[in-house]
């Protein structure tokens, strides 16, 4: 297991046909909370220097935000990547971003708006005991005071977030899929080793039914949709439960990029991450038995995947910068 602290662009530590899988989360072009790390999406140069190292054949998933993951995939695409799918990770604890029509008519006019009560903000949730939330310090709430804003009360500009897109790519094969991985050893999903087990009490469907349960969709959520039958991956965004050390504004569950992982290669494959953060796909990877390859720039950031990586016990972690 690799891990640098330096820039991604050009992967000049590794060697071409060399990495099983790629799995990363990237900048997703729309100032997330204003870092400035978030403002662009990566210069595509990174995906045909990701197109370079990968064997042929081998899948990549790559997280994206739903306002531009036509341009990211437009990317993805000129580098030379194919474009097989696109899994909606799904979860019901995102952050709604709309503004108050309203109260926005009242600033625009000059007008105060009216001040009704107040509200402890909670952030996030913990599913322990009784489930128990946090609570930040109070905050108004303010009504339209204008005629205008009395009229476009309830009025919003967006609608909550409830999932995010991960674009499902591979690296074009050599020849047909059985002779692909004759050669490098990639080509296939690793469906037998995410399949999603049966409930206590639920009926195994379909002419053929696994024993281990369905094929994974390319949906994943959290909650069940109350058809009879979950056939969906449920994991939830992080919130309290990440470690106290681990100050990433964008961290995913490390239970989401386990079965990411495993879907996409076979114990002690190599798994790299160009954008790899505070190291779940790291984390994930060395939990899943897989080798590890990744890049962060920021230092803070590096170095909380560092003591993650550490931590996670599972092998001896080789750590090299610039």
């Amino acid at each position: 297991m690799k891990i640098y602290n330096k820039s991604c662009y050009d992967l000049t530590e590794i060697a071409d046909e060399s990495i099983d899988a790629l799995i990363t989360d990237p900048p997703y072009g729309i100032s997330f909370k204003g870092h400035y790390w978030d403002k662009d999406l990566p210069n595509p140069r990174i995906w045909s220097d990701c197109l370079r190292v990968l064997k042929p054949g081998a899948f990549g998933l790559v997280f994206s935000s739903i306002r531009l993951q036509h341009r990211l995939t437009v990317h993805l695409e000129d580098a030379g990547f194919a474009i097989k799918d696109v899994l909606m990770w799904g979860f019901l604890n995102g952050m709604p971003k709309s503004r108050d029509v309203g109260l926005e008519i009242d600033k625009a006019l000059g007008v105060k708006s009216d001040k009704i009560g107040e509200y402890k903000y909670v952030q996030g949730y913990k599913k322990e005991a009784v489930g128990d939330y946090y609570a930040s310090e109070s905050k108004s709430i303010q009504a339209p005071s204008s005629e205008l804003g009395k009229k476009y009360k309830g009025f919003g500009n967006g609608i909550k977030p409830a999932y995010e897109p991960i674009v499902l790519i591979q690296k074009p094969l050599t020849d047909r899929v059985a002779q692909n991985i004759i050669e490098f050893g990639v080509g296939g999903l690793n469906l037998e080793e995410t399949r999603l087990p049966y409930g206590q009490d639920d009926g195994k469907v379909g002419h053929n039914p696994h024993p281990a349960g369905r094929v994974m969709a390319n949906m994943l959520r959290i909650e069940e949709f109350g058809d009879g039958y979950d056939k969906y991956f449920l994991v939830p965004k992080v919130r309290q439960s990440k470690d106290d050390f681990n100050h990433h504004p964008t961290l995913k569950p490390v239970h989401l990029m386990h079965q990411l992982v495993k879907l996409l290669t076979l114990k002690g494959q190599i798994v790299l991450d160009p954008f790899m953060g505070s190291g779940s796909t790291g984390v994930a990877a060395l939990t899943c038995q897989r080798d590890f390859v990744g890049y962060e720039l920021e230092k803070e950031y590096f170095e909380v995947a560092q003591r993650r990586l550490n931590e996670s016990g599972k092998r001896p972690l080789q750590l090299l910068e610039p």
